[in-house]
C-alpha cells in the first residue's frame, strides 16, 4: 500500500529535483557562458560609462566588449576611478590631468588593456572612414 508521502511519491520528487536541475543548468549556462547575458550587460554598463565620460559612442561600443574580455569584473571595477571626481572636467584638460586619473587606477594591467584597447579601436574605426 502506498500512500501520500509513501514509496509511490519517490519517483514524482525524484523527476521534479531532476527537472529543476536541468532548468538551473540551463539558466547559468544562459547567463555565464561566452556572449551570456552576464557578459553581454557588463559590456553594455562599460559602453555607458566611457560615454557618460566623454568618449565618442562608435569608440565606446567598440572598447566596451574587448576591455569585457580582456579584463577581470574588479580590473573593470578599478578603472571607474577614471571618472572625474569633484571639481574635475569629464575630459582631463591636460596630459597632467588624465596622467592623474590613470594613476587612481593603481592597476598597471587595466592601464594598459585601456590603452591598447583605445588604440586598436581607434586605428579600427580610421580604417572605416577611409
Amino acid at each position: 500500500m502506498t500512500g501520500e508521502g509513501g514509496e509511490g511519491a519517490r519517483p514524482g520528487r525524484l523527476v521534479a529535483i531532476l527537472l529543476a536541475i536541468i532548468i538551473i543548468t540551463a539558466g547559468a549556462w544562459f547567463v555565464l557562458r561566452d556572449d551570456g547575458l552576464l557578459e553581454q550587460v557588463t559590456a553594455e554598463r562599460v559602453e555607458d560609462a566611457l560615454v557618460a565620460n566623454g568618449m565618442p559612442e562608435p569608440m565606446a561600443e567598440c572598447m566596451g566588449g574587448r576591455l569585457v574580455d580582456r579584463l577581470t569584473i574588479q580590473q573593470l571595477r578599478r578603472l571607474e576611478r577614471l571618472a572625474p571626481e569633484a571639481g574635475e572636467t569629464a575630459v582631463p584638460r591636460s596630459v597632467r590631468d588624465a596622467l592623474d586619473r590613470l594613476r587612481r587606477v593603481d592597476d598597471p594591467e587595466a592601464v594598459e588593456a585601456l590603452a591598447t584597447t583605445a588604440a586598436g579601436c581607434g586605428m579600427e574605426l580610421l580604417r572605416e572612414r577611409f
